[in-house]
């Protein structure tokens, strides 16, 4: 069913051989943006391999219809996206939501996850306070539409202090989202599973990246992350709030190229049975 979901898919214009493959890597958006918040890296990173950034169901030029129900449906887009563009393995890195659907896509197919990149994200299960506030958010947005909520969270999602360039796209990105899509993906979100125990037994290098000023995710969520993780690197950039990515895309590619080339000159791992 995936292959409805709008992306990018770039990669080198003459591609040459490496001694050592690259392995691609795929980018996957928070809520509620779109895969444009991945343009820095998609600029980056596919002069020399290739990277794919979709559009979630609902979000972006991804239609809203069907609409997700479980939050696994999220990783199985994925999945059949890879299946669709013949990507056998990946590094998979994930942003927010994006880190919680990343995650949900080691434990459904760990065999094609190569290295994970967990951003500005949390592993455990939503609270019974959390469920009734993302339903309530849910309602609100199918009721009022984004622009609200988007003026509401805007220096949160960045810092108050982010370039102003920055703030007018992310504010682009949340108020061109579906209502519908979003109003289905925090119902959906909001009965994830704890993914704690899966962060222990994960087979593969891991990158925990979080904006030092986060106040969703801050960074005691990022170090118990790392601390879980059997293989894993931390790295905390300062001066930026929730999308690092963003906000300081110059730091945040260099802690990502870093652990791609790691990830490069490793053989792929045994991965555990899935659950």
């Amino acid at each position: 069913m995936a292959p409805f979901l709008a992306y990018e898919d770039k990669g080198p214009v003459s591609p040459r051989q490496p001694v050592v493959p690259l392995v691609p890597l795929v980018l996957v958006h928070g809520h509620p943006f779109d895969r444009t918040m991945w343009t820095p890296q998609l600029r980056t990173f596919s002069a020399d391999r290739r990277v794919i950034a979709p559009d979630l169901r609902g979000y972006g030029a991804s239609p809203a219809t069907p609409a997700v129900t479980d939050f696994s449906g999220f990783a199985r887009d994925i999945e059949t996206l890879l299946d669709e563009l013949e990507v056998e393995s990946c590094v998979l890195a994930g942003l927010s939501m994006g880190g919680q659907i990343v995650m949900d896509c080691y434990r459904l197919f760990p065999e094609r996850v190569r290295g994970l990149v967990l951003a500005d994200t949390f592993p455990s299960a939503e609270t019974p306070q959390g469920v009734r506030t993302r339903d309530a958010m849910a309602d609100r947005l199918l009721a009022e539409g984004m622009r609200g909520y988007a003026d509401e969270v805007l220096e949160r999602m960045v810092a108050p202090y982010a370039p102003a360039e920055v703030k007018a796209h992310v504010h682009r990105m949340m108020t061109a989202t579906s209502p519908e899509g979003a109003a289905a993906a925090l119902r959906a979100r909001a009965r994830r599973p704890d993914y704690g125990a899966l962060l222990t037994r994960v087979t593969v290098p891991a990158l925990v990246v979080v904006g030092a000023d986060d106040t969703f995710t801050p960074v005691s969520d990022a170090r118990a992350m790392h601390a879980a993780l059997p293989d894993a690197a931390l790295h905390v950039i300062e001066g930026t709030a929730h999308m690092p990515n963003l906000e300081r895309p110059a730091e945040f590619d260099r802690a990502l190229a870093d652990f791609l080339a790691r990830v490069d000159e490793r053989q792929p791992s045994p991965a555990p049975p899935r659950l």
